[in-house]
């Protein structure tokens, strides 16, 4: 299945850092939201951030799969929508990291809605410039 959101990011950082980033959460915090996220599968958390007229700041969030430091994958429920995010790594020869976010199974509604996915990956993108600060 094609995802409906993917954005490819490059990091000097080496993927060690790049993971610990994705899965410590502390540092998701920085540059996500506040959650009580645990890197283990089945763990049930919540992203949250300031809620606002349109939504509530909460993501559900289940942890469905964990590779370290390869491949980490959870739920994103939020506003209705459950999505499934995953975000895989690959070490360069050169050290660096790639790092790609998959985001799918977003409804047939949601995909109709203009701007709606191109919303939320620019959202992605606004976190990845956030998460490239953090890796600084």
């Amino acid at each position: 299945m094609k995802p409906d959101v993917s954005v490819d990011y490059q990091f000097t950082s080496s993927i060690k850092q790049v993971w610990h980033a994705l899965t410590d959460s502390d540092m998701l915090a920085k540059w996500i939201w506040s959650n009580d996220f645990q890197p283990v599968v089945g763990h049930k958390f919540q992203f949250r951030a300031e809620p606002n007229e349109w939504w509530d700041g909460i993501v559900q969030c289940e942890v469905l799969e964990i590779d370290e430091p390869h491949k980490i994958s959870y739920t994103w429920a939020s506003a209705g929508e459950t999505t499934t995010v995953t975000w895989t790594l690959t070490q360069n020869e050169d050290g660096t990291t790639q790092l790609r976010l998959d985001q799918s199974g977003f409804s047939e509604e949601t995909k109709a809605r203009q701007g709606a996915i191109e919303g939320a990956k620019y959202s992605w993108i606004t976190m990845g410039e956030q998460l490239q600060k953090v890796l600084a």
